[in-house]
């Protein structure tokens, strides 16, 4: 269990920061990875959902609507505003997975569903509060570094705590459908942590969802 957490640190401290620099540069870069990612998430898909056909089928259509959502956050508004968003998003679902994953394995308790054993009511509630830490700190950074206009309000947290509970809910969906599928990783691309479906479960649910809802709500 030791290893495998070392693992997981140490593929996040060197894969985070590259995922950044390719959000951060944009353009043809950032597109090529979000295809790159694509690929080799409906490899794993279609690993998962061998049991299925319609499953498998209707995996592929969410696959791609859930990209060209990612695709389009980044690259719809105006720059800035698109680079702001997407960043926003991608934050508070590294946190909720981190404060999810940390406050379950230090807290323990009951579980939060029959669905997937591993998710705990403490890691649910450590979830909401890394992400609202990390929203202060981000919201904090910005106005430091930025002339973008952002204050921490009702909305935002409100925004902050959908997004995060949509991520939850696809990090348990895809759980499910791992335990349908009777294997544990969708893929072990990533030392620590399996493959990438692992890893973007939660991401996959919020950015359509964030999509559609900045279509809408301004931050």
């Amino acid at each position: 269990m030791k290893s495998e957490f070392q693992k997981r640190i140490i593929s996040s401290i060197l894969l985070i920061p590259i995922c950044f620099l390719l959000i951060i540069e944009g353009s043809v870069l950032f597109n090529l990875f979000l295809s790159l990612c694509f690929f080799l998430t409906i490899l794993e898909w279609n690993k998962m959902s061998k049991i299925n056909v319609f499953l498998k089928i209707s995996g592929y259509i969410f696959l791609f609507s859930s990209f060209c959502s990612t695709y389009l956050l980044r690259n719809f508004f105006d720059e800035k505003i698109s680079f702001i968003l997407f960043l926003f998003v991608i934050i508070i679902c590294i946190s909720t997975d981190v404060g999810g994953y940390t406050f379950g394995k230090i807290f323990k308790g009951p579980r939060l569903t029959r669905i997937s054993p591993n998710k705990t009511i403490s890691g649910m509630f450590g979830s909401y509060i890394l992400s609202i830490i990390s929203l202060i700190v981000f919201i904090y950074i910005y106005q430091e570094f930025s002339q973008f206009n952002l204050h921490l309000n009702i909305q935002i947290l409100i925004i902050t705590i959908l997004i995060s509970s949509i991520s939850q809910t696809g990090d348990i969906l895809i759980s499910y459908f791992k335990r349908l599928s009777k294997i544990k990783n969708s893929g072990n691309l990533i030392p620590g942590h399996g493959g990438i479906l692992d890893r973007i479960d939660g991401m996959l649910f919020a950015f359509p969802f964030s999509f559609l809802l900045f279509l809408f709500v301004e931050i």
